[in-house]
């Protein structure tokens, strides 16, 4: 069996999408790297844990939101090499989830529509999949939920 660099960090993220056709984007608080930058909301796999059950999971805990895990739609990943470590991100669409969206630590969050996600002041990391999230979900395109 093949050994994961200790260097390399797999992180999952999901993009909300609301009825309109809105992400949710969340801004990392004061105190972490990359303070007042906007990203895809989500964090660490732990040891054991799926990318789907660490989405569930980080959002959960952020965000007071629970999405179904038969609703996480792989989108892309990123893979991005920052300078203390290697960040490899699976993103995740979804479109239904259960739970009314609060802010559990303090982070600011906003719908954005994807023509106008990449004004944000992004995490380096999620500037490509933003990018892709831009260019595939025209606004104006409806979602059942």
């Amino acid at each position: 069996m093949p050994t994961t660099d200790p260097k390399t960090l797999l992180v999952a993220a999901c993009a909300l999408i609301d009825a309109d056709g809105r992400v949710l984007m969340a801004q990392r608080p004061e105190g972490k790297d990359h303070a007042g930058r906007w990203e895809f909301p989500g964090g660490k796999v732990e040891v054991d844990e799926t990318p789907e059950q660490a989405v569930r999971r980080e959002l959960f805990e952020e965000l007071n939101v629970e999405p179904c895990e038969s609703c996480l739609q792989p989108f892309s990943f990123a893979s991005f090499a920052y300078p203390d470590f290697h960040l490899l991100m699976p993103l995740y669409l979804c479109r239904q989830w259960d739970g009314f969206l609060r802010s559990k630590e303090g982070q600011a969050t906003k719908w954005i529509w994807p023509d106008k996600i990449m004004e944000l002041d992004l995490v380096p990391a999620d500037v490509d999949l933003a990018s892709h999230l831009r260019d595939r979900l025209p606004r104006g395109r409806r979602f059942a939920v």
